[in-house]
């Protein structure tokens, strides 16, 4: 390996964070003043340069409105802004102190399809991410899953080859992607699954 140690590279939604709170597309939907099915699609429609950091948060909520055939303020979508990342801001504790644990065995480090605002927030609010290895978010590294420049971009910062890499992501269209760079792959489905795979690939101390 061309590191001292290997290194478990993870995703955060799905994996250590929860999925998005229920109920908040309706709020947002509420906000905006379009159906709830509706502001769904617009949402997710526009989100792919988000998340890449092509767009900002202003730029980002204009175009779901400009989707929905409506416009609003800067109160408005600084509302929006807020309650969209408030409605990403959970963590399942087990899972954090879980990989937390993973640093004496290998490097840690974690690589998020998450727009830079989104960011900021998250790294204020959980402070156990400035303890890992590396951290990559899309919004900053401007490159999102399953892009293969999202995965190259951990390979260089952590100074390593991708066989030192084990990706582990809820989503299979993201560990194929992380597995065509040569990085090895697991889909998380549950912890213990993940700590069973995990006892596997790493080696014994």
């Amino acid at each position: 390996m061309s590191t001292d140690r290997p290194i478990v590279l993870f995703d955060l939604f799905g994996v250590i964070a929860c999925h998005q709170r229920p109920g908040s597309m309706d709020e947002m939907a509420a906000l905006s003043g379009a159906p709830t099915d509706v502001f769904t699609a617009a949402y997710w429609a526009c989100r792919p340069p988000y998340d890449a950091g092509q767009w900002t948060a202003p730029q980002y909520w204009t175009a779901v409105l400009r989707w929905l055939s409506l416009t609003a303020g800067p109160d408005t979508i600084e509302k929006l802004r807020l309650t969209d990342i408030d409605s990403w801001s959970r963590v399942d504790d087990r899972m954090v102190a879980y990989v937390q644990s993973l640093r004496e065995r290998a490097e840690v480090a974690l690589l998020s399809n998450i727009p830079a605002d989104h960011a900021d927030a998250f790294l204020t609010a959980q402070p156990w991410l400035h303890h890992l290895d590396h951290v990559a978010f899309s919004g900053k590294i401007h490159a999102a899953k399953p892009d293969p420049a999202a995965f190259r971009h951990c390979i260089v910062a952590m100074h390593a080859a991708p066989a030192d890499f084990l990706f582990v992501d809820d989503r299979e269209e993201n560990v194929r992607a992380a597995q065509a760079t040569g990085m090895n792959g697991h889909v998380f489905t549950r912890r213990d699954e993940l700590a069973a795979a995990l006892d596997s690939w790493l080696p014994t101390q």
